[in-house]
């Protein structure tokens, strides 16, 4: 499984988790197991992920809640979008990939999962991280 599959597999799992208002790593164990995910480094890069954001959590959303437009709360934000934000950070502040790349990556699932506004709502709100928190 390449990297984009695996991204997109560690989406789903951690929108799933957003819905279920779970943290618990059982659920990543059985979420594994019941999409068939053997492969180690996919196994190994969703587990990482998944765990990496939760314990970031706070300063995720604090980053998202700086970045939304002044009448916009964070609680209005639809859990895809609050998904793949958050991934998108984790990613870009905390793994440091590319910001070009988690973005772009990050845009492909919002046009496949996300409502029709996502896509620019997403690129907004993580063009606006860029230009606060990292320098090229």
């Amino acid at each position: 499984m390449n990297r984009s599959k695996a991204r997109e597999e560690a989406f789903k799992l951690l929108y799933s988790m957003e819905i279920q208002h779970e943290t618990k790593t059982e659920i990543i164990t059985i979420y594994l197991e019941n999409n068939d995910i053997t492969e180690e480094k996919t196994k190994e890069y969703v587990q990482d992920t998944i765990q990496g954001i939760y314990k970031y959590n706070e300063e995720i959303k604090k980053t998202i809640s700086d970045n939304l437009k002044a009448d916009w709360q964070l609680q209005r934000v639809s859990k895809i979008d609050l998904s793949l934000l958050k991934l998108a950070i984790y990613e870009m502040l905390y793994k440091q990939i590319p910001y070009k790349v988690a973005i772009n990556e990050v845009i492909e699932l919002a046009k496949k999962y996300g409502e029709d506004t996502s896509p620019s709502f997403i690129n907004g709100i993580l063009a606006s991280i860029v230009k606060t928190h990292i320098s090229e």
